[in-house]
């Protein structure tokens, strides 16, 4: 399960960056309309008269002056931030259920990892839609039009508790990139971590729609029009990074090794001349990211701290390995390690060792990362 922490900040980032133009494209009627319903006091004001057309005839307008006239611009913050408030509840809510549904599948580090690639071509068919490309169109999952209207026109009703109603309605009116990070709740396989990621994702979008608030009540379809090409290019570098923590989450491929000043360190678990099984008895290394212990087995000492120290190491092939997941302090994404090969789902502790048995490995790369893909490394076993 990857840090509840590490999910948040992830996905308020993507908030911040694809889902507020992606969300305010979709929903941005929905806000306009909790923005600009009708007061009670405006209601039953006069109406401002005018002159009829063929009449001949001013009437004199009764609008009250600028002086007596309430001010509006606060007011108008009040179903802004309802709309928000509910909106962040649902998703908050929904979030908590997705989280629920991925711990009773318990899916493995691949099958996590399938969900993050989906979600990023999720992603890139929204983006292509932004564009304007008519082929993904019918791929788009949209909701039904009479659901849009029913929501607009209960937009239009005095209520105080409307816009808070139709934020909490928004999750049955997700755009592209919300439904991407739905899977990733899904994928966090706790209800603690998956109300994270969707409450993260709303607050990320929250400064977007309180700053559009005003302008999406007179002008949201021009917006959201503009916005669409920019939303696309953002929403289609989301897509990229989403699928390659998708490929490194599932070990297929690593991108981004990390490399330290310490990688070189975890060179050979023991000189040229300790090679051999006698020597190996006779003399063990006892230092060093890869050691022999006094039975004979190889240790392999990944430090686990915000990140992964080193991120590659040389081991003996067909020698009984124990990988040891060393924390120090450790946090973030770092802490949900796995390697997919083996379906190998492990939480490091902040501080301290916690053993993995590798058994006994031929020549080969074995891959590891962190649960979300985002750290990676490898394991390189060669023949002694």
């Amino acid at each position: 399960m990857a840090s509840t922490l590490a999910l948040f900040a992830t996905s308020v980032g993507t908030g911040l960056l694809a889902g507020g133009a992606s969300c305010a494209a979709v929903q941005g009627g929905l806000l306009a309309g909790a923005v600009t319903r009708r007061s009670p006091s405006s209601a039953s004001a006069p109406a401002p008269a005018t002159a009829h057309r063929g009449s001949g005839v001013a009437v004199k307008d009764r609008r009250p002056s600028p002086a007596t006239e309430p001010p509006a611009e606060p007011k108008a913050l009040v179903p802004v931030g309802a709309f928000l408030t509910g909106k962040l509840v649902s998703h908050t809510l929904l979030g908590a259920l997705l989280g629920i549904f991925g711990d009773a599948l318990q899916p493995s580090p691949r099958a996590r990892a399938v969900m993050l690639i989906a979600a990023g071509i999720l992603m890139v068919l929204f983006a292509l839609d932004l564009f304007g490309i008519k082929a993904v169109a019918r791929l788009v999952p949209r909701p039904p039009a009479s659901f849009g209207r029913l929501l607009r026109r209960s937009a239009k009703t005095e209520s105080a508790a409307t816009p808070a109603l139709i934020g909490l309605a928004t999750m049955l009116v997700p755009c592209g990139v919300t439904l991407s990070v739905e899977l990733i709740a899904v994928t966090s396989g706790s209800p603690l971590a998956g109300a994270a990621v969707m409450a993260g994702f709303v607050l990320g979008t929250a400064p977007l729609f309180a700053a559009l608030g005003y302008l999406f009540r007179r002008t949201s379809r021009a917006l959201s029009g503009r916005l669409a090409m920019l939303t696309g290019v953002v929403v289609l570098a989301v897509a990229a990074w989403t699928v390659v923590s998708g490929v490194q989450a599932g070990g297929w491929a690593a991108f981004n090794l990390n490399r330290s000043p310490d990688a070189a360190a975890a060179g050979s678990p023991t000189d040229p001349a300790e090679t051999t099984p006698d020597s190996r008895k006779k003399k063990p290394v006892t230092s060093g990211p890869v050691r022999m212990d006094a039975s004979g087995t190889q240790i392999v000492t990944l430090t686990v701290t915000d990140f992964y120290i080193p991120t590659e190491f040389t081991a003996l092939a067909d020698v009984p390995t124990t990988l040891v997941l060393r924390g120090k302090d450790s946090g973030g994404c770092a802490r949900a390690f796995t390697i997919p090969e083996l379906g190998v789902q492990e939480i490091a502790k902040r501080n301290g060792d916690t053993e993995i048995d590798l058994g006994t490995r031929k020549p080969g790369t074995l891959r590891f990362s962190c649960a979300m893909g985002m750290q990676t490394g490898t394991i390189d076993f060669v023949k002694g």
